[in-house]
Parts: structure tokens; sequence; C-alpha cells
């Protein structure tokens, strides 16, 4: 890009690692001109919740955030006029308002660490049983209320640990909470994508169900105020890493918009991106509404996009987090039997072994996570015979296993009566392993096209492109 043009820092606050990119006008359009990532490794325990607990530390996301921005440009940093930043849906963290942060000086400029902050209780959390949630008033929402939203979370310390939430009176999803604090809001502000992940939210009215939640007890002081996605939340406070001071700061956005946003430019392009997780998307009409009320047992949601779209989405919860347990599983076994491997040459072995092996009979339903529309349904392995028990086979099942799942989910028949013409195939898991990609070919009636991967810190950046 020309020393003149716009430059946008894009963030994405992610389950297992932060990105920072920083997004210039050239002649053919915005490129990417530097980007960063850093794992956060802040998984931590719930004492209170148990092993269903998912918990990370905010002070150690926070830490490579910093990481990451000192570790780009400060020429390109100083052209900054925009952020935009995204991160996992569904998710919660309390702070104090006055007192979320501190500022610090350091060798890049004013950063800032968490000060008076619980700990992200991830959207992987497990703690609100089915019971439990059955045990709460019915949203008025068209999606359903799952174990991991904020609402429902928020509803698990009510009952269970009331005195934990009378130490805090604000709250947000973990990019809300960094929007907040770079901004200095008197009050959070959420985006309607962040919104309705949480549950309890009217996306057609972009309204919280206060009276509802009022009624059960629900402390609604600690909603944040809600806006449209897209927008300006406020201005940096300081001089953040560099990032001239007043620099605009975009509403925090949905990681998954964003990762759609960055690759999706027709509508009849549907994406597949499997990562930890994994979901097929497809982009809705424009003036599509969704039903009033979730179908407890559909297995696509509608998420809010921008400028009032949606995507029908297919949310797996068993995506690359399933071969990552297989291949701990295969570790443990072979601890066990007194011998070490590292578990990045299982993976390589497993996938090679998977190559030679064209099929397999046998059968993996490999939803060993559940599914947000069937919890109780978990993974299972048929038509176990004699020859196909290799490591090739049980490995190639399970790529064809997690190709299946998501096309049960949402069919090509589907796709066909929207009017879908390929797929982009994205995601690191998918990436990386050429079974998965061979699965995905041989299961869905379009072509797959690779290589445009998707990227919510990008995506982020993108949406919060200042137009001509």
């Amino acid at each position: 890009g020309r020393p003149d043009a716009a430059c946008v820092l894009g963030i994405d606050l992610g389950t297992t690692s932060v990105k920072a990119a920083l997004v210039v006008g050239g002649e053919r359009g915005q490129v990417v001109a530097e980007s960063c990532s850093r794992e956060t490794r802040a998984q931590t325990g719930s004492p209170g919740a148990g092993p269903q607990g998912k918990e990370q530390n905010v002070w150690k996301i926070i830490r490579a955030l910093n990481e990451c921005l000192a570790a780009l440009p400060q020429k390109l940093l100083q052209r900054v006029s925009h952020i935009g930043i995204s991160g996992q849906m569904h998710g919660i963290v309390f702070w104090k308002k006055d007192q979320g942060c501190k500022w610090t000086e350091s060798g890049t400029g004013p950063n800032f660490e968490p000060e008076e902050v619980s700990n992200l209780i991830t959207w992987q959390d497990g703690r609100c049983s089915p019971s439990f949630l059955s045990s709460l008033p019915q949203p008025q929402s068209h999606i359903s209320l799952a174990t991991g939203f904020g609402c429902a979370t928020v509803y698990w310390y009510l009952k269970k640990s009331p005195d934990f939430l009378k130490s805090y009176d604000a709250a947000g999803t973990i990019h809300d909470y960094v929007v907040a604090m770079l901004c200095d809001l008197k009050k959070p502000l959420m985006s309607v994508q962040n919104a309705a992940s949480w549950g309890y939210f009217n996306s057609r009215s972009k309204s919280w169900n206060t009276d509802i939640l009022r009624k059960s007890g629900f402390p609604v002081h600690l909603l944040p105020e809600v806006g449209d996605p897209g927008s300006i939340a406020g201005r940096t406070i300081y001089a953040w890493h560099g990032i001239p001071k007043g620099a605009e700061v975009g509403i925090a956005l949905g990681d998954f918009q964003c990762s759609v946003y960055s690759c999706l430019t027709e509508r009849t392009d549907a994406v597949l991106n499997i990562s930890t997780s994994a979901q097929l998307t497809i982009s809705m009409p424009p003036g599509f509404q969704p039903p009033e009320t979730p179908d407890p047992f559909s297995a696509v949601t509608y998420f809010p996009y921008f400028n009032g779209n949606y995507l029908a989405v297919a949310a797996s919860l068993n995506g690359g987090n399933v071969l990552a347990m297989f291949v701990d599983v295969v570790a443990q076994w072979t601890a066990e039997l007194g011998l070490e491997v590292q578990e990045s040459t299982i993976y390589t072995k497993i996938i090679k072994a998977a190559l030679a092996q064209n099929n397999s009979k046998l059968s993996i339903h490999p939803t060993i996570f559940g599914e947000r529309h069937v919890p109780e349904q978990l993974a299972s392995v048929t038509n176990i015979s004699v020859s196909d028990l290799s490591l090739g086979h049980v490995t190639r099942a399970l790529c064809r296993g997690i190709i299946e799942n998501l096309h049960s989910m949402l069919p090509s028949e589907r796709l066909t009566e929207t009017g879908v013409r390929r797929i982009l195939g994205t995601g690191s898991a998918l990436a990386r392993n050429e079974v998965l990609r061979q699965e995905a070919e041989r299961i869905f009636p379009f072509p797959v096209i690779y290589g445009k991967d998707v990227d919510a810190a990008v995506g982020a950046a993108m949406v919060m492109f200042p137009r001509k």
C-alpha cells in the first residue's frame, strides 16, 4: 500500500491464540501488510464448576495480545485509523467498570493489563447440564439456549454462587472487554452478533428479553448495550502500542461472522470451515428473517451477519478437536505400553496411513463432544470387521465421519435449493489434512475450492475499512 493509504488493525481473540493483522489499501483492493499470532496458553481450572468448566485466564490472553502488537512494525501501527476486533462468541467475562484495567508504559507505547476481571468462561464450558437449562425460563429468541452461552452462565452463578456476581458490575465477551478498555466505555457495548450468541436476545427487535430475565431475578444491569455490527464503539483513549490516540474502534464482532466475511464474495458460495470445531455456512437471501422460535432439534442456526442479513450455519462441536482427541488417545496407549512418541509424529503417521487406504467400510459417528441440537448423542463405531481395523482404515473412517456429520446437518439438497454452486474449503484442520479434503470432495456434489483461507482478524479489519 502507498504511504498515505488507509491502514486498519484487525484483532481476533481466539480459543487458543490471539491474532493481529494490519490491512492496507492497495491498487487491487485490501491486502494484509503484516500479521502476527501468539498462543495464549490461558486454560485454567474452574474450582466451582469442576471438570465440566472451561475457563481462561484473561491476563494471559491480554499478554498474548500485547506481545502480538509489540511484534508489528511501528511505522504501520502509527498509520492505523480504525481497529476491528473479533473473538470467541458465547463466552462471558465479568469486570468492575472503573477498575477493569490499568494502563502502563511499555517499549512500544501505552498498553493495558487486566485488573478487577474474572476468568473468561468460554463457549466450550459445560457446567450447564440439560436439566439445569430446562429449569430456566424460555427465551424469546430464534436461537436455542445452550451451555457456554453468556446468559446461561450468569444463571448458573445466580443459582450456585450468587456472591460471585456481586463482585462485578459489567460483563461482555472477551472482545467486548477489550473494546471497553480501549475506549474507556462506561457501559459495555455489544454487537447484535455477540448478543444473539448469549441467548435471551431477540434479533428482530435487537433487544434483550429483559422482562423474562427480570422476573426470574437475573441481574439485568450486567447486560451490555447493543449496537449494529460495523458501527463505531468509540475511540482509543491512549496511543495504544503507537496506534494514534483517537483511532476509531468498531463494536466487537463474532469471530465466525468475520471469518466468513474474510472469504465469502459470492452469494452462490458455501463455506466449509474445519478447525477446532466445524461449520458449513450459506448466506441467506436479503430480507430473510429467522423463525420467531427455534426448533430445538434443528441442526441449522441462523446467525446475524452484516447489514441485517443472516447466515444459515450448521455449527458442529466436532471438527479438528476429534482428530486431536484421537491422536491424544493413541499417544496415551503408546505411553501405557512403555513407549514415547510425539503427538506431531502420530498425526503425520495416521494421515499417511489413511492416504494408503482409499476406503473403509468402518463407520464412525464422531460426535464425542455431542452437538448442541442433540447433546446426549455421543460417538459410536459400527460395521467393525477384521479387515478394517488398521490405523489407516480407522483414520479414514474418522475423517469421513466428521464430513458426513456436517453433511447430515446441512445436506447437499438444501445447499442446491439455496443456489450454492461451489464450496470454499477453509480452516486449519482442512488445510493440513488431505484425507479430510478427499472426503469433502467425495461427499459434496459441488467443486470444493481451497486456498482462500478464513481469517477472523483480517475479516474484522475488512469490516472496519473506511469507505470512500
